[in-house]
C-alpha cells in the first residue's frame, strides 16, 4: 500500500512539479559557516534557493509555483525577493522540494510553499505562500530541516520532531502516518545536536558523535548493513562516534568525520558516493582522496559538494545540468574542484540539480541548472560554473589595480582602496596596509572615476577635478610639492575640465575636455612628453598634443595616447620599442606607432610594452616580449604592433600594467597572457604563457578588468570585485588565489 501511494504521488508532482520526473532534491541544512558572511546562510531546493541576509531577513528565488518563495505570489523569481514578514529576526534557513523553513532568533520555526503531505507543520494541507508558524514550534527549538516532502526540528534539549509525509517512516515516530503538526521520534527525545532530512529519509548525529538514520533504505541509504526500510532510528554501521556533521541526499547519506573525512553510503548510480566506483553500499565507504582536510558536506539530488578547511569547494557525482561545477557536463565518480572556488568559500548547499555556496566576503555564488532561475542571475541559463547572485554582490562602478594596491568606485561615486599602504596610497588617512576596502578621506561620494599608480593613486571627480594621494618623490600628485600625502590633495590647474586621468608608476597624466593632455610628475626619458627630461610637480602640455586626443595610458616609462581619429602615438623609453615607431630611440614628443593612424579603440600601456583594442576588436601589441606579454605566440620583442595570437576580434577592453596583459570579451568573459609569477593570469597555474589562456571561472559576466605589477581584479555585471594573483599587500582584498576570489564587501 506504502508503495502504491508513492507510485501515485510521484506521477503526480512529475505533472506538478516544473523540474521533471527521476527523482527529486535533498536540501539539508548546513554546519556553521567558517566565518561570519554577509548572506549568513544559502540553502538550495529542488529548483528555489533562499538566503539569510546578515539582517535577518531571508530572500529566495527560483521557482515559486507553490508559493516556496514566500513572497505571497506563486510567480517564478530570477532574482532574490523578500519573504513576507521576514525582512528580520531569522537565523537560518532550509529548503525542500517545494516548501521552505525559517527558524527565527525566539527559537521558533516558520514554513511556506507545498503542503500536499502536511510538511509545513500548521496542522492543514493547505499551500502557503507566505510564512506559517509551525504547531506548538514558536520557541525551544535549535536548528531545522526540510527533506522531500517532510520535516524534521532538533529542540534546545537535544530531542527530534518531525512531520509531513511518512510513507517510509522518514518521521521516526514508529509509524508510517502523515503527520500534519509535528511528532517526537521514538527514542530521540534528548542527546542529538544535529538533523538532516533527505527525499524519504532522515538521519541525526548524537552528542557521542554518533549516526542515527530512519525511513526508506531501498539504496542502503540508513547505512545499517541492510535493505529494509526502518520507521524508527537505527545505528550506521561503524559511526557510533567521531562523526560531526551528516548530510542526506536523494538515496544517499555522507557523513564527516572529526578528522575532517568523509565517508558516504547509499545509492552510487552516478558516483554520488565518490569511492571510484557505481556500486551501492549500505554500509560507509570513504570517499576518495577526502580522508582529512573538509569542513563540511552537502549531499544533492545525485551528487555530493564538501568545502575543505582552506575554504575551496569539491564534488562528484551526476553532472547532467553541471552542477559539479567543472565546467563540463560530464559525472565524476571522485571529488573534482569547482572552477574558481579552490578557496573563499564559508559554506555550500546541494540541491536537485543546482548548488549554491557562500563566500567568505557575503557573496552567493550558484551554477548548475537554472531552469526556473534558481541561480539567481537574472537569466534562466544552466550554468557549467559559478555565477554571482544578483543583488548579494554588488555596488561597484569601476576597480583599478596599482602595483601592490587596488581601488574601487562605488555605485554612489565613493572610492574604497585595500593593500599595500607604507607610501599612504589608499588614502585612508595612515600608512597601515588593509587587506579590506577602507574609505578614501573625504571621496565618500562625486568620484567618477579612479587610477592606481605604483605608489600614488588619483581620482576624477564628478565636477571634472582631479585627486591624488600616495607617494610624491618626483611630484606624481602634482600639488606643487614632492610630499607624500595620505589623504587627496588637488592637482594643481586641474580642479575642472578634465575628462579622464591615468597613473602610471611615478608620473601621471590627464585628458581635458578639449581633447589636450597634461602630465605631471617624474620625467626620465621624456614620459611626460613636453620634449624635455625634468620632472615636474605640476601638470605640464604634452607636445602637440593640446587637442584631438580620446584618452591616455601611463606606463612605467613611457606614455600613449588615442587621438580622436583613432590613432595612436607614444613618447617615452623606448628600449624595448614600446613606442611602436618600429625603432628603440627614445622620445620626448608624441610619435606616431606604425600602422596604428586611425581604427583604435583604446591603448594601455605596461611596464614596457603596449597593447591596443581595434574597432573591430582585436587586439595588437608591442614592445618586450621576453615572457610573452604582447600574446603572438613568441618571445621576441617587436618595435612595431603584432596580432595577438585568436584575439583578431570579440573584444571589449585591455589592460596592461605590469608584464602581464588581460582582455574583456564582448561575451563578458577574461583571457590573460604573459607574466604568471602569481597566478595574475588566473588560469590557476603560475606558468607563463605566450597566448591567452582564459580566467577560471570568468568566461562571461565580466564588466572591465585592470591589471596591477603582479595582480588582476575585474569588476562583474552585477557590481562585484573579483581579484587573483599577487597577494603579499592584501591586495585581493580577501585569502590568496590564484584564480578570481570576491573582495570582502563588494
Amino acid at each position: 500500500m506504502r508503495k502504491a501511494r508513492y507510485i501515485f504521488m510521484a506521477a503526480m508532482l512529475c505533472t506538478l512539479s516544473l523540474a521533471g520526473c527521476g527523482g527529486k532534491g535533498l536540501f539539508a541544512p548546513l554546519p556553521a559557516p567558517i566565518q561570519e558572511s554577509r548572506a549568513a546562510r544559502v540553502s538550495v531546493g529542488d529548483a528555489h534557493t533562499c538566503a539569510v541576509t546578515p539582517s535577518g531577513g531571508v530572500k529566495c528565488w527560483g521557482r515559486n509555483y507553490f508559493g516556496e518563495l514566500g513572497d505571497g505570489t506563486n510567480t517564478d523569481r530570477h532574482a532574490p525577493v523578500d519573504v513576507v514578514g521576514l525582512t528580520s529576526g531569522v537565523t537560518s534557513i532550509s529548503t525542500g522540494i517545494d516548501h521552505t523553513c525559517a527558524l527565527t532568533t525566539t527559537g521558533g520555526v516558520k514554513c511556506w510553499g507545498g503542503n500536499y503531505f502536511g510538511q509545513l507543520g500548521d496542522g492543514t494541507t493547505t499551500y502557503r505562500n507566505t510564512p506559517v508558524d509551525v504547531v506548538g514550534l514558536t520557541s525551544g527549538i535549535a536548528s531545522v530541516s526540510s527533506g522531500g516532502d517532510h520535516t524534521c526540528a532538533v529542540t534546545n534539549s537535544g530531542g527530534v520532531k518531525c512531520w509531513g509525509d511518512n510513507d517510509f517512516g522518514q518521521l521516526g515516530d514508529g509509524t508510517y502516518s502523515d503527520s500534519y503538526v509535528p511528532v517526537d521520534v521514538v527514542d530521540l527525545t534528548s542527546g542529538i545536536i544535529s538533523v538532516s532530512t533527505g527525499y524519504r529519509h532522515t538521519c541525526a548525529v548524537t552528542t557521542s558523535g554518533g549516526v542515527k538514520c530512519w525511513g526508506d533504505n531501498d539504496f542502503g541509504q540508513l547505512g545499517d548493513g541492510t535493505y529494509s526500510d526502518s520507521y524508527v532510528p537505527v545505528d550506521v554501521v561503524d559511526l557510533t562516534s567521531g562523526i560531526i556533521s551528516v548530510s542526506t541526499g536523494y538515496r544517499h547519506t555522507c557523513a564527516v568525520t572529526t578528522s575532517g573525512g568523509v565517508k558516504c553510503w547509499g545509492s552510487n548510480y552516478y558516483g554520488e558516493l565518490g569511492d571510484g566506483t557505481t556500486t551501492y553500499s549500505n554500509i560507509p565507504v570513504d570517499v576518495v582522496g577526502l580522508t582529512s582536510g573538509v569542513a563540511f558536506a552537502s549531499s544533492g539530488y545525485r551528487h555530493t559538494c564538501a568545502v575543505t578547511t582552506s575554504g575551496g569547494v569539491k564534488c562528484w557525482g551526476w553532472n547532467e545540468n553541471g552542477q559539479l561545477g567543472v565546467g563540463t557536463t560530464r559525472r565524476r565518480y571522485t571529488p573534482v574542484d569547482v572552477v574558481g572556488l579552490t578557496s573563499g568559500i564559508a559554506s555550500i548547499s546541494s540541491g536537485g540539480r543546482h548548488i549554491c555556496a557562500v563566500t567568505t566576503s557575503g557573496g552567493v555564488k550558484c551554477w548548475g541548472s537554472n531552469k526556473n532561475g534558481q541561480l539567481g542571475d537574472g537569466t534562466t541559463t544552466n550554468s557549467y560554473t559559478p555565477v554571482d547572485v544578483v543583488g548579494l554582490t554588488s555596488g561597484v562602478a569601476s576597480v583599478s589595480s596599482g602595483n601592490l594596491h587596488t581601488c574601487a568606485v562605488t555605485n554612489s561615486g565613493g572610492v574604497k582602496c585595500w593593500g599595500s599602504n607604507y607610501y599612504s596610497q589608499l588614502g585612508d588617512g595612515s600608512d597601515i596596509s588593509r587587506y579590506t576596502p577602507v574609505d578614501v578621506v573625504g571621496l565618500t561620494s562625486g568620484v567618477a572615476s579612479v587610477s592606481s599608480g605604483n605608489l600614488h593613486t588619483c581620482a576624477l571627480t564628478s565636477s571634472e577635478g582631479v585627486k591624488c594621494w600616495g607617494n610624491n618623490d618626483y611630484g606624481q600628485l602634482g600639488d606643487g610639492t614632492t610630499t607624500d600625502s595620505n589623504i587627496p590633495v588637488d592637482v594643481v590647474g586641474l580642479t575642472s575640465g578634465i575628462a579622464s586621468v591615468s597613473s602610471g608608476v611615478d608620473h601621471t597624466c590627464a585628458v581635458t575636455n578639449s581633447g589636450g593632455v597634461k602630465c605631471w610628475g617624474s620625467n626620465f626619458i621624456g614620459k611626460l612628453g613636453d620634449g624635455t627630461s625634468t620632472d615636474s610637480y605640476m601638470p605640464v602640455d604634452v607636445v602637440e598634443l593640446t587637442s584631438g586626443v580620446d584618452s591616455v595610458s601611463s606606463g612605467n616609462r613611457h606614455t600613449c595616447a588615442v587621438t580622436t581619429s583613432g590613432g595612436v602615438k607614444c613618447w617615452g623609453n623606448n628600449d624595448y620599442g614600446q613606442l611602436g615607431d618600429g625603432t628603440t630611440t627614445n622620445s620626448y614628443i608624441p610619435v606616431d606607432v606604425v600602422g596604428l593612424t586611425s581604427g583604435i579603440a583604446s591603448v594601455s600601456s605596461g611596464v614596457d610594452h603596449t597593447c591596443a583594442v581595434t574597432n573591430s576588436g582585436g587586439v595588437k601589441c608591442w614592445g618586450s616580449n621576453f615572457i610573452g606579454m604582447l600574446g603572438d605566440g613568441t618571445s621576441t620583442d617587436s618595435y612595431m604592433p603584432v596580432d595577438v595570437v585568436g584575439l583578431t576580434s570579440g573584444v571589449a577592453s585591455i589592460s596592461s600594467v605590469g608584464n602581464h596583459t588581460c582582455a574583456v570579451t564582448t561575451s563578458g568573459g577574461v583571457k590573460c597572457w604573459g607574466d604568471d609569477y602569481y597566478g595574475q593570469l588566473g588560469d590557476g597555474t603560475t606558468t607563463d604563457s605566450y597566448t591567452p589562456v582564459d580566467v577560471e571561472g570568468l568566461t562571461s559576466g565580466i564588466a572591465s578588468i585592470s591589471s596591477g605589477g603582479g595582480h588582476t581584479c575585474a569588476v562583474t555585471t552585477s557590481g562585484g570585485v573579483k581579484c587573483w594573483g599577487d597577494n603579499l599587500s592584501g591586495q585581493l582584498g580577501i585569502n590568496p588565489g590564484w584564480t578570481p576570489v570576491n573582495v570582502i564587501g563588494f
